[in-house]
């Protein structure tokens, strides 16, 4: 059985065990009324080890929790492990991290994002996406680099699909001045994010150099936001060789006032595409 995204077990295990405090039980008292042993428990709330939907149930008719729709819920989450998404073709060639972050783009309703050097991979052209891939990843082959194009533009059906993923993103002016792949390519990127913020669903906002200092220039981000439950929401943070995920209340909070804060000193979006347009003339 494929894995509910680590991040996405702790969520869920996170929520059982604010259900089974409310309910006034400790996790052995749970457990002693399903007959499982006490760290079967343990694990499901700390999310070292997954859940099945039929488990969920268990739990929540033990917690006595009559809210149907918070049921319902719960045991999709837990259910989404079964659920083979389209990048499980791709197994063989993108990290576990990578296919975690397709899955959590994929089933997220908003995603607000923060970028300082490139322009984020849902708004990419193939050819920057190319260019950018053999810049940053001079060891791989062009097959390899042809599969992540491939995955990077896939991942973008995220913002045709319906509902579409509402995307916020505060581009640093950097974003726009950096040359990937020469004046033809960044041209055609250029113009892609004018039609793409153009969408109603997309909404770009560019902080230009004028604007000074600002919390973006400790590094790129995102926080992805989900319909189900708003817990769920978590902060991922990209490094060279890794993604790091917080989803704790107090960073997906402070991150989220971070981004208001980012937005506060943009360009709007009216102001953003002009300014973007511009660029794209002079180049």
């Amino acid at each position: 059985m494929q894995q509910v995204p680590a991040v996405r077990r702790r969520k869920i295990g996170s929520e059982l065990r604010r259900l089974r405090d409310t309910a006034g039980l400790t996790s052995g008292e749970a457990a002693q009324r399903l007959g499982w042993h006490q760290s079967k428990v343990s694990r499901i709330e700390t999310g070292r080890s997954g859940v099945r939907p039929e488990d969920v149930t268990a739990l929540l008719d033990v917690y006595e929790v009559r809210d149907q729709r918070l049921r319902e819920m719960l045991a999709a989450l837990a259910g989404e492990g079964d659920r083979r998404g389209w990048w499980h073709e791709f197994r063989e060639e993108l990290p576990s991290a990578y296919r975690d972050f397709i899955s959590l783009e994929t089933d997220a309703c908003r995603a607000r994002t923060l970028e300082t050097t490139v322009v984020p991979g849902l708004l990419q052209t193939p050819d920057y996406a190319r260019e950018l891939t053999r810049s940053v990843l001079p060891q791989f082959g062009p097959r390899q680099i042809a599969t992540l194009v491939q995955v990077r533009m896939a991942r973008q059906a995220v913002l045709r699909a319906e509902p579409p993923l509402e995307l916020w993103a505060v581009l640093d002016e950097a974003v726009l001045r950096r040359s990937v792949g020469g004046p033809g390519v960044m041209a055609a990127q250029l113009s892609h994010l004018v039609e793409l913020g153009s969408l109603p669903h997309v909404h770009l906002q560019v902080l230009p150099f004028s604007a000074g200092g600002h919390i973006g220039v400790t590094g790129p981000f995102v926080i992805f936001s989900f319909p189900r439950i708003a817990d769920l929401d978590v902060v991922v943070l990209d490094h060279l060789t890794s993604s790091l995920y917080l989803d704790q209340h107090e960073d997906v909070r402070a991150y989220g006032a971070a981004f208001n804060r980012l937005r506060s000193h943009a360009l709007s979006s009216e102001q953003s595409l002009s300014f973007i347009s511009g660029i794209r003339k002079g180049a």
